[in-house]
Parts: structure tokens; sequence; C-alpha cells
């Protein structure tokens, strides 16, 4: 079969389910990661403090960290929705920011640190699919 070169390949749903998804993890873990990012400006005694981590850094300084990080990663999310290429890269950027901030984070709040890893893994599977950032 001859294909013409004006037809475009469809997008499956499961590319397309994956990327909603996606835009909606991305909003509801950078409001969350926003959140801890306050609790932990708000209250340093909320976080246990680990003794001679190679990475030791202030609980207020992990805040600010995480405050900014889960805004710009929720609005990355609502920038998702639109469906742009440049917003499947930016949140590919951003979840993997999250990610290795997490991974840091770790001593300090292991649960939720391996799952937003987790999250932002699929988030990044999601969005390499084909049909979401390809032309």
């Amino acid at each position: 079969m001859i294909h013409d070169t004006d037809e475009r390949e469809t997008v499956s749903a499961w590319a397309t389910g994956g990327a909603t998804f996606a835009a909606t993890m991305m909003v509801l873990i950078g409001g969350f990661q926003a959140i801890i990012g306050l609790a932990a400006i708000i209250n340093d005694d909320y976080f246990v403090l680990v003794r001679g981590y190679a990475f030791d850094l202030d609980i207020t300084g992990w805040g600010w960290i995480h405050l900014l990080l889960g805004i710009c990663v929720a609005g990355s999310g609502f920038y998702l929705f639109a469906g742009s290429r440049l917003a499947a890269y930016l949140a590919i950027f951003l979840a993997s920011l999250s990610a290795v901030a997490n991974f840091f984070f770790i001593p300090y709040y292991p649960f939720w640190s391996i799952l937003v890893i987790a999250i932002a893994v699929w988030v990044i599977w999601s969005l390499t699919r084909p049909g979401i950032t390809q032309p």
C-alpha cells in the first residue's frame, strides 16, 4: 500500500490517555510537593534530622527546593493539558528533576520520596511514547 505524505499517523488512545494521566499526576504531585515544602519551611521539626548524610542540607533549604519545584511541576502539568510538544519536553525535564530531588530527600521522608520517584518515572515513560513528543 502506498502512503500519502500528507497523512498523519493517528495517535493511539493509550498514548493520549497516558499523557492526560501524566498531566493529572504532575498537577497532583506538584501540589503535594509544594505542601511538603511548606511543611518543611514552617516547621523544621516535622522531618527527622539525619546525621552524617553526605547531602546534608538544612530542612528549610529542602523546603524551599520542594516548594519551588512543586510549583513548577504543577504548572507544567497544567501546561501539559494543552497538548503541546514543548509542554511534554518541559514535563519530562521537571519530572526528572523532581525524581533527583526526591532521591536526595529519601533519608528525611523515605516512603513519600520513593513514591514520587516512581510516579515521576511513570510520567517520563508515558510522555516518551510514540505520538506524544514525536512530530
